[in-house]
């Protein structure tokens, strides 16, 4: 069995068009999933009990319809709001699994929803651990202060790594790890798509260190694609946050998720509209629809059935504590057109790398 822990399924009024539960749905059960875990910037976000309600009913729908077993999670969005973070913990404590987690944006990403501030961010961990969370917080670490978004040139996509340095996110990750050691952090802190060799450095140090859990992710794009494949008249298609790195990074970190110095894979599934990608130059990718390809890769890689039931369920299951009988056996992935989304972001691999 296999779980995407990280995926954005749009919807609701304003989304539509970008991405709706019943496809991302089914997307995801014909890509070989038996379960995938929702972010929380959509519109409106899940930040209230009352919207993740709302939220996990038009999910029940939308796989009743479409007559699948898939097991939906929520990851709640936290603000800097103690009272908001003090429901969104009641939230998860009621409403486990299917409000797995919670989610931090340490720093601005598709949604606005971050916390971008070190005061704000040592606050949050500081009242999750007087409210005793002991559950997963994903972080998504890209330090707003590092970041130079004045480098953006949109005529020269690869421009969006300047803006978003390798640094922005390494300091992010940095102080996420400063500030669960210090305000006593019971959970498991989990750092959100890993792109950065360094990143993995100081997440490795911190394990050391801290007597709470430790965890990284890895997307399928940072694993394959690099800020090469930006240059060009398409190379918006493939803007993402945090960006796309130079080559020798991303080897690296293909790499290190193949010496098993990774949790777990997350694919960060984002999609938009074509048109939103070229004229508003939004960041994200869908990457669903390759996600038994990646499998195939990494089988050519070397990787055998035991390395990726941790990579992509063992390992995820046991961080955030749901039962494995929770999902479902899928009967195994089946082939997705490549442009199912609009563009296709990888385009060329074929299940060998």
């Amino acid at each position: 069995m296999r779980i995407d822990p990280h995926v954005h399924l749009r919807d609701w009024t304003s989304q539509k068009h970008k991405e709706t539960m019943e496809h991302g749905f089914l997307t995801a059960w014909r890509s070989g999933l038996s379960g995938v875990f929702e972010m929380p910037n959509t519109d409106p976000p899940l930040t209230s009990r009352d919207v993740i309600l709302s939220r996990l009913e038009k999910g029940e729908k939308a796989l009743s319809k479409l007559g699948l077993p898939l097991f939906h999670g929520i990851l709640a969005g936290l603000t800097p709001d103690p009272e908001q973070i003090a429901e969104v913990v009641k939230a998860w404590k009621d409403l486990f699994p299917s409000v797995a987690g919670l989610k931090m944006f340490a720093g601005h990403s598709t949604g606005n929803m971050g916390i971008t501030e070190p005061a704000g961010q040592r606050s949050v961990f500081e009242i999750l651990s007087s409210l005793n969370y002991t559950g997963v917080l994903m972080v998504h670490c890209e330090k707003e202060s590092l970041q130079k978004p004045d480098l953006f040139d949109p005529e020269r996509p690869e421009t969006h790594l300047a803006a978003r340095p390798p640094e922005a996110e390494v300091e992010s990750v940095r102080d996420q790890i400063r500030w669960a050691q210090e305000r006593g952090f019971k959970g498991t802190l989990h750092i959100c798509h890993v792109s950065v060799p360094e990143s993995l450095k100081v997440i490795e140090d911190g394990r050391k260190k801290l007597s709470c859990r430790v965890t990284c992710g890895i997307t399928p794009h940072h694993a394959l694609l690099s800020v090469d494949d930006m240059k060009g008249p398409d190379g918006i298609l493939l803007k993402v946050n945090p960006p796309l790195r130079e080559k020798r990074m991303q080897e690296e970190m293909f790499e290190a998720l193949l010496d098993g110095r990774i949790d777990w894979i997350e694919t960060d599934h984002a999609p938009h509209a074509e048109e939103e990608k070229r004229v508003k130059n939004f960041s994200g990718i869908p990457v669903l629809q390759f996600y038994g390809t990646f499998m195939e890769i990494l089988k050519s890689r070397g990787l055998g059935d035991s390395d990726l039931e941790d990579l992509t369920f063992s390992n995820i299951t046991e961080a955030f504590g749901i039962k494995k009988n929770t999902f479902k056996k899928n009967p195994g992935a089946v082939k997705i057109p490549a442009d199912e989304y609009g563009f296709d972001p990888f385009a060329g691999m074929d299940g060998e790398y």
